[in-house]
């Protein structure tokens, strides 16, 4: 009784701070994430009692705390990859070209370089606070970025020109490059962690996690376009795609073994190579995306409350912490813009483009989180640290992301004087 009644007080919180943040216009993020923190052993779990709130403490012999619904972020983390495998429609790429691919790969490999080069160098400075893995896996996660906020603020003001034509396409690119790298950073994290650093360890086995993770999505994803032509009612088509994001999260989860060779799976990889191959295959996709979608809200909205839940603000006692959290948010933001403005300049973008583009992609949220939540699960201490500086990240960004935001596309004249009253 005392955790459906904990997810209940989570769910409630996350809804009503959802509400509170709009009057700020901040997005819904950012008040899930506040929520998380009041119903987070820091507030109400610290009273201690049963079912309201999360708290540390043994009842009736389980672990009441953030970790007993890990279940449920995992299956969050499965549905939002699932949604953004429906960005890559073959269609909607071939129309964008190669501008919008170069540009993509220009700004989250900016991020993903300035973060490394400084977080390693903090390695060097300051081995015993800063260890390797973390540096690695922090500069890949830094590529990722959270699409909603930016849309949010194009959708409110009615944005339209040259800079807005850009940045639809490239927020639904970058995850995907973020993925992909994370999945390659992670993959050698591990190998520097347990101190096998050999040729099968940092190069075999992170190229055979992506691999594998991809065409066992690819199979799932046709396999279920097969079996959607069976069904025709709109509740018989969601549920089929729920049950494919439910066995992909739960296959991923397996671990196989042949000789030194490890063949493991991305629960994110596998969604979203499982909504790609649905969503250019079947006829349907987009009913049926539109439906799983908003059956999952709830779960993804639990997600985010649950990771400010999950926010350990011990850790941001130790100045090497606050430090680390300090150098990520400059050089990711860094290395957004220049990247940005660099693939801008090299496929003679328009200067507007040039000069705002890279203001517009700061925000983090869903994947980075989830990402760091793999990161929890592989590198012990350093993962957890690194959780908590990404949770930090999230909440900045989200608070002065849309603002940021608004601010390029005004300048860029994409947003027109009339809109702002609205």
């Amino acid at each position: 009784m005392e955790l459906l009644f904990s997810l209940g007080i989570a769910l409630f919180a996350g809804l009503i701070m959802s509400r509170v943040v709009k009057y700020l216009h901040l997005p819904a993020v950012t008040g899930y994430l506040i929520a998380g923190i009041l119903v987070g052993p820091y507030c109400l779990g610290a009273l201690g009692i049963d079912g309201l709130g999360f708290v540390s403490s043994e009842l009736s012999g389980v672990k009441f705390s953030v970790d007993t619904f890990d279940i449920l972020s995992k299956l969050a983390l499965g549905f939002i990859a699932f949604e953004i495998g429906n960005e890559f429609r073959m269609a909607e790429l071939r129309k964008v070209g190669k501008q919008v691919i170069i540009i993509s790969l220009t700004e989250a490999l900016g991020a993903v370089i300035l973060v490394d080069a400084a977080l390693i160098t903090l390695h060097f400075i300051m081995p015993d606070r800063i260890s390797l893995p973390l540096a690695v896996t922090m500069g890949a996660i830094a590529a990722a970025t959270a699409p909603a906020a930016t849309l949010m603020v194009v959708n409110q003001y009615k944005a339209k020109g040259r800079v807005t034509e850009l940045l639809l396409p490239i927020v639904a690119l970058d995850d995907a490059i973020g993925l992909m790298a994370f999945s390659i950073s992670s993959g050698v994290s591990k190998a520097l962690y347990d101190g096998r650093v050999d040729i099968i360890s940092v190069l075999v086995n992170p190229l055979c996690e992506i691999v594998f993770s991809l065409a066992l999505g690819a199979l799932l994803g046709a396999v279920l376009t097969f079996l959607e032509k069976l069904f025709h009612s709109r509740n018989n088509t969601m549920d089929l795609s729920i049950c494919f994001v439910l066995f992909s999260v739960a296959i991923s989860l397996m671990q196989l073994k042949i000789g030194s060779i490890k063949f493991e799976f991305s629960t994110l990889l596998v969604c979203m190579m499982l909504g790609t191959v649905f969503c250019n295959l079947s006829e349907k996709y987009e009913g049926v995306m539109d439906r799983s979608t908003r059956w999952a809200n709830p779960v993804i909205l639990l997600f985010f409350v649950l990771s400010g839940a999950d926010l350990d603000f011990s850790v941001f006692a130790s100045a090497a912490a606050v430090g680390m959290g300090i150098v990520y948010l400059v050089t990711r933001s860094a290395g957004k813009y220049l990247g940005a403005t660099f693939g801008a300049k090299i496929t003679h973008s328009a200067p507007e483009a040039v000069k705002y583009l890279g203001i517009t992609l700061l925000p983090q949220a869903g994947v980075a989180l989830g990402m760091s939540l793999t990161a929890a699960e592989t590198l012990g201490s350093d993962g957890q640290l690194i959780r908590n500086v990404v949770l930090f990240g999230v909440f900045v960004y989200e608070l002065i992301g849309p603002m940021l935001a608004k601010l390029a596309l005004v300048k860029s004249g994409d947003i027109a004087p009339e809109n702002l009253l609205e």
